[in-house]
This record gives structure tokens, sequence and C-alpha cells, in this order.
């Protein structure tokens, strides 16, 4: 995480973010007990900020960061916040804490395990407040299908980390390879956006753009982060390349060039990528190839 002040003029004009959060690339994850760079990180190239209350805070600190989080969400700030997990002692202060917060864009809940988790939250909440579910567990990965058509769920998320230590399992792409596709199955089950993939952890660019590579290649189409440098690299590489801008172009002109109409099997396959990647193109910003 980057620990540069931030200048007045970002403390007082955070960037207003122009990327729906349902095809937000990258997330930023903040520590809560840095409030000094709150401002900071909602002025980066960040699609999306979290500010979290949950692992990076020390237990004896919990109730300091949290008001440090209402605070400068009341105050003008916007941002998402991970949350304690339904189990835990500060889950309920959590939710009754951020409740009707203004600035609160939704919360990330930690270690969801069932639908229910996702429910309870949703409602105690004020039953309008989007909830992320961050999926971290053996059992949460099972029972993704059903917290994806939980009342209230918004997106998978997932916490490799956790699961990692849950499971035994090792890092590698081959070993992560079903929790990813059991996440992208999941979201398509409850018809929810692609799930967001867990953190790069460190500061190799070229092991980042690696395995960002693999989130989309897997049909993930967000990645969770850890400091403000990772967003570019995240952003661009999980956005459509001019390439596939160019292709799709000329895909959508020769398909109207001929009235629309579909000449074999290929035709609808290639017009919902067509339609998908301009979508994406006009969202993100990217040009075609020249």
């Amino acid at each position: 995480m980057s620990s540069n002040v931030p200048s007045d003029t970002a403390a007082k004009s955070p960037r207003t973010r122009n990327i729906p959060a349902e095809i937000a690339r990258s997330w930023l994850l903040v520590p809560a007990t840095r409030p000094e760079i709150f401002d900071e990180s909602a002025a980066s190239r960040a699609d999306a900020v979290v500010l979290d209350i949950e692992d990076a805070v020390d237990p004896k600190k919990k109730d300091d960061a949290r008001a440090d989080v209402v605070d400068w969400l009341r105050n003008g700030g916007q941002a998402w916040v991970r949350i304690n997990d339904v189990h835990s002692k500060f889950w309920a202060d959590d939710v009754a804490g951020l409740r009707n917060v203004p600035g609160l864009l939704g919360v990330m809940l930690a270690k969801t395990e069932d639908a229910e988790q996702v429910k309870e939250t949703y409602h105690r909440l004020d039953g309008k407040t989007r909830v992320l579910a961050l999926v971290e567990s053996a059992l949460g990965i099972e029972e993704a299908n059903n917290i994806a058509r939980a009342e209230g769920a918004f997106r998978l998320a997932f916490g490799s980390g956790d699961f990692r230590r849950d499971t035994g399992m090792a890092a590698d792409r081959e070993a992560m390879a079903y929790p990813r596709a059991k996440l992208v199955v999941a979201s398509r089950v409850g018809n929810l956006p692609g799930p967001i993939d867990g953190p790069t952890v460190g500061t190799n660019h070229p092991i980042l753009r690696e395995q960002s590579a693999i989130t989309v290649s897997m049909g993930m189409t967000g990645k969770l982060c850890l400091a403000i440098d990772q967003t570019n690299i995240i952003n661009e590489v999980i956005s459509p390349t001019p390439t596939d801008v160019a292709w799709a172009t000329d895909f959508m002109d020769d398909f109207k060039a001929r009235g629309g109409v579909i000449r074999d099997g290929s035709d609808l396959p290639r017009l919902g990528r067509a339609e998908k990647i301009m979508k994406l193109a006009v969202a993100y910003g990217v040009q075609p190839a020249l």
C-alpha cells in the first residue's frame, strides 16, 4: 500500500468513479487503520475502493477503525467496506454502524459460507445495500451456487489466501482452477456479474500481469488488489484489448451491412461476444487498434 500522504487537493476532491460496480475490474483493499490514505485511495485508478475493517484490523482496534470509516463516509467519501464475518463478535456492530451511512456503496462480507449469511446481512443493513460475498473456505466454495442466489447477493469474490489456508492447496494455476471455476459457474447460476479473483501478493508487476491474465482466462471479471500501483495493470489486463475491439467493430459493421441476417451457427456466439466487447470498450474507454 502506498504510504504517500494525499495532498489537500486530493483530500478535498476524491475522484468520482464512472465504472459501474457490476463490471469493476480493480478492487483496492485499504486498511481501515490508515484513514490518512483514504482520500489518496479514492483518487486512484481503482474501479472500486474497499475500506477493510476485517483482516486488516487488530481486534482491539475494530471500534476505532469502524468509527474512522463511518466518519469518512459521512463527510463525502464513497467506498465499499469489508466487514467481519457473521460468526465474529464484530459483525453485528459492523452492520449496525454502517446502516444508512451516506457514501456506503456496499459491503464485502468476509468468510461467507451460506446464503442465509448474505440475506441476514442485507436485511440488517437496510434491505437495499449491496452485499458482495467473499468466499474463503472449502464450505463456501461448495455452497457458492446457493450464495449466488441469496437475496441481496450482488457479486462473488474469491478469498484465495484464506481458502488455501483452509484446504492446504497450493497457489498455482492448476490448484486454484477448481475454486475459480466454481465461482464463475455459480455467478452464472445466480445471474450475477462475473466474480472477483483474489489478490496477488508482492510487488512483482510481471507476476501480477500473468496472474491477472489467468483471472481473465478463467472467466472472472475483477481482481482484488493490495496496492494502488497494481490497479493500472489489473485494469489493462481485464479490459478488452484494442485488437479485440477492432475485431468486434469490424464484425458489427459487417453484420449491420448485411441487414443483421444470421448466416450460420457461428454467427450468434460471435454476435454475443462482439456486443459484450463493444459494451466494455465503451465503459472502459478502450479504442480499437488501427
